[in-house]
């Protein structure tokens, strides 16, 4: 993303008028979401000044900044004392979506039920990725098999799954979501409204056409 992102964090990056992470934090608001952490490393500093406590959104937020980046799994990790004993919602801050953060509290339960570690948001595979990540087979997320989806960066995880990570370290997420789809304990489920995987200045330029046109077609 850079030059866009040489002085701005990529959450703050706006499209429709409003910071990437803002459209989180309004959908979560909506969903009766009210405690957000929020992990930073790049220029942290300014989401922390730009949102504040989460007074504005209903919500109270906390942040876990990283001297480095610690990758997402890492991060998850550095946060783990905010985020409790039960399953949280994680959403990378770099994609916009409309799916309904409503379903964090039903994955939630059908994870406890069906004794799930991690529950997975998959989307039909963009232009950029067209191979694809999982596969899904009667709500249980795949590591073979076809059609093929892309992880949308949305999931929900058990803390358990981060617990043996050492603290401060780097660590990617896919390593253990795998691990998990191995061992039986992952959900997974088709998201079918708009995403995008906002990584490129060109993809963030058509976003913000696309929100500041609502009649144009998301992708």
């Amino acid at each position: 993303m850079r030059p866009l992102t040489d002085h701005c964090p990529k959450p703050l990056l706006e499209a429709g008028g409003k910071p990437l992470i803002v459209w989180h934090l309004e959908a979560l608001a909506r969903a009766g979401i009210r405690e957000v952490v929020i992990n930073h490393a790049h220029l942290g500093h300014l989401i922390e000044q730009r949102l504040g406590s989460g007074h504005p959104w209903g919500l109270s937020i906390r942040y876990s900044p990283e001297t480095t980046a610690l990758e997402t799994a890492g991060g998850i990790r550095h946060a783990l004392p905010w985020l409790g004993a039960n399953p949280f919602l994680v959403i990378n801050g770099d994609v916009f979506t409309r799916f309904d953060f409503t379903r964090a509290h039903t994955i939630s339960q059908q994870m406890r039920s069906a004794r799930l570690q991690v529950w997975c948001v998959l989307v039909d595979n963009p232009d950029h990725h067209p191979q694809g990540d999982f596969s899904i087979e009667s709500g249980r997320l795949l590591n073979q098999g076809l059609p093929r989806f892309t992880f949308s960066g949305i999931g929900v995880y058990h803390p358990d799954v981060f617990a043996d990570l050492p603290d401060g370290q780097p660590a990617r997420l896919a390593p253990l979501l795998r691990a998990q789809a191995d061992a039986g304990y992952a959900g997974a489920e088709r998201l079918a409204g708009p995403w995008v995987d906002v990584g490129t200045p060109d993809r963030l330029r058509q976003l913000d056409a696309e929100l500041t046109h609502p009649t144009a077609r998301m992708p």
